[in-house]
């Protein structure tokens, strides 16, 4: 059967292949046809390999180092996944797949547009391919085959886990999908209206399930490493928490693109910065440059690889970023106080948080290139961090009430004598009779302050009874 999966993924990588010839020579349908063979015979492959553990089948080198006879039927199938080689397949599989669904779903009434975004995902899937077949094969067979196997990672022996790697790569791996509108958009200088509302959708089903990994993530670390506050700042927490804070900047900046036609060149960069953010985290993550308990321990030769995949991917969309962007539309003009600025405010911030994140992460590399060792661990985060997001969040409720193109201040001083009063209560109830920490009563306040933002917003929206059944999709 795994001599199945093998081929199955040879073919899968074929399919890759045609798919991104068809797409950027612009054949629609031929493109759509060949992302839905190679989803569905990557499927397969992925299937023998869950197969294979069921099965406890330890002729297959994959199983014998992950798995054991006596592990419950959860954590054989999660071994699938739980080490460097089945998670590139699952990579693969999600590739294709947001493939197969852009196929299926695109309408934007612009054929060749989407052709060329299936044929950049095709090619995004011939490299991930490529990688797993000549450099990370999950399909090696063991001669003689062990009578026992070594058995899952014990730290990775937990329900949040099992579900962790699955919805980070529908996150990670989605937006690849983006950074594929944004390339084919960027190819016809049109990066408009049609574009942003594509683009807002196919950014949403990627920052859903990376919320819910990362989620997932945290709460396994609080209660299994013994948290402390350090884990969330573990180089490979910060992996993907980078690509979460430039989707979330890219998912306000597509609403000026829809709506008023602006940031159309930020929204661009920042759809194909989402996923070259993301390749960097798989790099991190398994070139064995960083120290962390749940980084991939990789041979330093499979981690180039993925940082020339990285420089290529990032050359071509960036240089064609370069040659595009002047002749993008630069949408109706808008003035600091208004919706529109206050978007923009929010983007700088997030972009401004992801690079400090970059910035602590890779600093110890940078000193260790220069003959120094320093660390960088909770206290940097706290002062630097944690400043930015706490602005952004007191002011959220303020300003979605904004209008497009001028700013409604009337309201602002009883926003800010209600922030006031709330924050002093916490505060004195903090220091008094709950004898709690005062950071810890300010983020109280900070939560019913948001809670109380999104309610009211649901009011102002939902003037008249029974409007609130009919507020579309986006507004929730």
């Amino acid at each position: 059967m795994i001599e199945l999966g093998h081929f199955a993924a040879f073919l899968a990588l074929a399919a890759a292949l045609a798919q991104g010839l068809f797409g950027l020579t612009g054949q629609r349908r031929l493109a759509g046809l060949a992302a839905y063979a190679g989803f569905a015979v990557m499927t397969l492959s992925f299937l023998t390999l869950v197969v294979a553990f069921a099965r406890s089948d330890f002729s297959v080198a994959l199983v014998a180092n992950n798995s054991h006879t006596l592990k419950p039927m959860l954590y054989k199938v999660a071994g699938a996944w739980g080490n460097h080689e089945g998670s590139m397949a699952l990579w693969c599989l999600v590739t294709l797949g947001f493939g197969a669904a852009g196929a299926l779903w695109m309408r934007t009434g612009r054929d060749l547009f989407e052709a060329r975004a299936l044929g950049i995902q095709g090619l995004l899937a011939v490299g991930a391919l490529a990688y797993l077949l000549f450099a990370s094969s999950p399909f090696l067979r063991l001669d003689p085959a062990p009578f026992q196997g070594a058995g899952l990672n014990p730290l990775l022996q937990d329900p949040a886990l099992s579900f962790h790697p699955p919805m980070l790569y529908l996150g990670y791996v989605g937006y690849s999908f983006v950074f594929a509108l944004a390339a084919a958009g960027m190819m016809e200088a049109r990066v408009d209206s049609v574009w942003a509302k594509e683009a807002r959708r196919w950014s949403l089903a990627a920052f859903i399930p990376l919320s819910l990994g990362i989620a997932l993530g945290s709460y396994w670390a609080y209660y299994e490493l013994g948290w402390g506050g350090w884990w969330f700042w573990d180089p490979v927490e910060n992996a993907s928490l980078m690509p979460w804070l430039i989707g979330a900047a890219l998912l306000h900046s597509v609403v000026v693109t829809e709506k008023r036609e602006g940031f159309g060149a930020w929204s661009a960069l920042l759809a194909v910065l989402a996923f070259l953010f993301s390749i960097m985290g798989a790099f991190l993550v398994r070139s064995g440059i960083l120290t962390s308990v749940h980084a991939f321990a990789v041979d330093p030769e499979r981690g180039t690889l993925l940082l020339f995949g990285l420089l290529t991917y990032g050359g071509f969309a960036l240089g064609l970023f370069a040659l595009r962007a002047p002749k993008l539309a630069g949408g109706k003009p808008w003035v600091l106080l208004s919706r529109e600025g206050a978007l923009m405010a929010n983007n700088i911030v997030l972009i401004v948080a992801a690079l400090t994140v970059l910035l602590g992460t890779l600093f110890p590399l940078m000193a260790e290139a220069a003959g120094r060792t320093i660390s960088v661990g909770e206290p940097y985060f706290n002062l630097t961090f944690t400043p930015m997001l706490a602005l952004l969040l007191v002011i959220l409720p303020v300003v979605q009430a904004w209008a497009w193109g001028k700013a409604d201040l009337k309201a602002w001083s009883k926003w800010a004598i209600g922030g006031a009063a709330l924050a002093l209560v916490f505060l004195a109830l903090g220091v008094g009779f709950w004898d709690i920490s005062i950071g810890a009563a300010l983020g109280l306040a900070l939560g019913i302050w948001l809670v109380f933002g999104a309610l009211w917003e649901v009011k102002r929206r939902a003037i008249t009874p029974g409007r609130i059944f009919r507020l579309p999709p986006r507004v929730w």
